[in-house]
């Protein structure tokens, strides 16, 4: 479906405005919630498997996947309304569950890491290096739901290997924990479920409606 058919569309107009609804308070508010987790005390958990190797900076490979795979992403979702708010949907809920996640489970992150600091708002801006945003890898949960929303199957190959690279980066840099890591991609996939039977659930009602 092209965007001229999309926005034609009363119920589709709808869906992409109460979108924007939905994902830019979420997103308005992530960057306070960060400072307040930042500032709060916390626990370190022990964690057998980062005791087995000394951290090493990965913070360059980290962010050259994590840009280079939301640059593919855009790429391929804009031509695609459907996909692209959908895709805008899973990201905004997933931020509801790192939210919530985070909020409960107050940690602080292991003793020997190295910062994954990020070079685009380190070298445009004065951006706070983020040291507990951690339970759960947000860098690990978005590309695996890159993967879970793409529909090309080389496509989905990149961001697969590239989940798995960066989940691997994270914890050889000691940026997050074992659970971290591997929690991430059942939160993108609930995400991704929840959204995906929402929006089924109020097609169908549509449809009957119109029946």
């Amino acid at each position: 479906m092209t965007w001229k058919k999309y926005l034609s569309d009363k119920k589709s107009r709808y869906e992409l405005v109460s979108t924007l609804v939905f994902l830019v308070p979420v997103l308005s508010f992530f960057p306070k919630f960060l400072s307040y987790v930042e500032a709060r005390a916390g626990v370190v958990l022990p964690d057998p498997v980062l005791r087995m190797f000394n951290p090493i900076d990965l913070t360059w490979l980290t962010f050259a996947l994590i840009y280079l795979s939301v640059i593919f992403a855009l790429i391929n979702f804009a031509p695609k309304p459907v996909t692209l708010v959908k895709a805008l949907q899973c990201y905004a809920l997933m931020v509801v569950f790192r939210t919530a996640a985070m909020y409960v489970t107050p940690f602080n992150p292991p003793e020997s890491m190295l910062a994954l600091n990020d070079p685009f708002v380190q070298f445009f801006g004065s951006g706070e290096i983020l040291t507990k945003d951690l339970f759960f890898s947000g860098h690990t949960a978005t590309l695996f739901l890159l993967f879970l929303l793409a529909e090309k199957k080389w496509l989905k190959t990149i961001f697969l290997i590239n989940t798995i690279i960066v989940g691997t980066a994270v914890l050889l840099q000691h940026v997050h924990y074992t659970i971290d890591v591997l929690a991430a991609p059942f939160f993108a996939y609930g995400s991704y479920r929840i959204i995906t039977i929402i929006n089924k659930k109020i097609k169908s009602n549509s449809e009957n409606k119109n029946n």
